[in-house]
């Protein structure tokens, strides 16, 4: 993937079996955010073959969309909405969507969801980015940047215990 005269992702190959959890990692420029945006459909490749569960994310996007979850690096929710309203209305995006007020609980929303989008800190806007990637029941979930904007402890709290009830999600 070029930008101009800048090379964002050239030569990539990477292949992520079912059940495990892969971090792309590196540099801010090195195109973390262009691949999974790529694998998301977003982007089409400049070159070569990208396949999500089988599925060309561009030309499949409609069959691929219902099967994943994105949490963007920032932005993009109503800054007048409630938590809960925004997961109920992520939520009747789906046909078997997961439960919303399970999901705050989760996500350790819990005692926000009447708090306006807008009064949120940044590390409850992202647990809240996180449970809308959910809300869906994704068979894959792509995280840009998920810790950004949590603090230290929160980042450990919300890992420690809720890692083996994502895993199973």
């Amino acid at each position: 993937m070029r930008y101009g005269d800048t090379v964002a992702v050239d030569g990539l190959s990477l292949t992520v079996e079912r059940g495990t959890i892969t971090a792309v990692l590196g540099p801010n420029g090195a195109g973390k955010t262009t691949t999974l945006e790529t694998c998301e459909g977003y982007r089409r490749a400049q070159g070569g073959t990208v396949r999500v569960l089988g599925l060309d994310p561009v030309r499949q996007r409609s069959e691929l969309l219902p099967r994943i979850g994105v949490m963007l690096q920032s932005g993009g929710l109503s800054p007048g909405l409630f938590p809960l309203e925004t997961l109920r209305l992520y939520a009747a995006f789906y046909e078997e969507p997961d439960d919303p007020e399970r999901l705050l609980d989760l996500v350790g929303l819990g005692d926000s969801r009447r708090t306006p989008v807008r009064r949120l800190s940044g590390g409850q806007y992202q647990r809240l980015s996180l449970a809308l990637a959910l809300v869906g029941r994704p068979e894959v979930l792509f995280l840009d940047e998920p810790t950004a904007g949590m603090d230290p402890r929160a980042r450990a709290t919300r890992s420690e215990e809720h890692t083996s009830e994502l895993q199973s999600h």
